[in-house]
């Protein structure tokens, strides 16, 4: 008697396309995760023109000129509003989290003032203590006339328009 005719030996079947689907999805959903949570880090920034120490050192009050200062610190970030003798330096760090507000985490301003010669007068270091938070007047100034709901808005054109013309001439 033949032994091979007693154990029946499955055919060979091709492996399930499940298993490779998957093989090949799990590592493209964790890569779609990964950067789904590194768009959710927290971004510091350093925005404006902080002078270094070693430019400020360098400074001499009543020695140097406008073109020596901006030599040594860069152009300034803005100036007085009336006069020309007062620079300021900004500088900020901020930080933001996802799509959230920008949050400020220090600020340093250096305001370096001349005198009308434009001489160096004095150099002073400013900080967010130093700050004074504005209120923002959330009044609205009125305008003439109705005010319409969209709803008014959509339906107040119907007829008022009337179709194109029929004016005599070639068509």
């Amino acid at each position: 008697m033949n032994t091979n005719a007693r154990y029946k030996v499955p055919p060979a079947t091709a492996p399930s396309p499940r298993p490779r689907l998957l093989n090949r999805l799990i590592p493209a959903i964790l890569a779609g995760v990964v950067l789904a949570l590194a768009g959710c880090a927290k971004d510091i920034d350093q925005r404006g023109n902080l002078p270094t120490d070693e430019s400020l050192a360098q400074l001499a009050v009543g020695e140097q000129t406008r073109q020596d200062v901006q030599t040594l610190l860069g152009t300034p970030a803005t100036t007085a509003i009336f006069s020309d003798e007062t620079w300021f330096y900004i500088s900020a760090h901020t930080t933001q989290y996802a799509f959230y507000k920008t949050h400020e985490l220090d600020r340093t301003i250096y305001v370096v003032t001349f005198d009308e010669h434009g001489i160096l007068k004095s150099v002073n270091k400013l900080d967010m203590k130093d700050g004074h938070p504005v209120q923002i007047a959330s009044r609205e100034t009125p305008t003439k006339g109705r005010e319409y709901s969209l709803l008014q808005q959509l339906l107040g054109n119907i007829g008022r328009f009337s179709g194109p013309s029929k004016a005599p001439g070639p068509e």
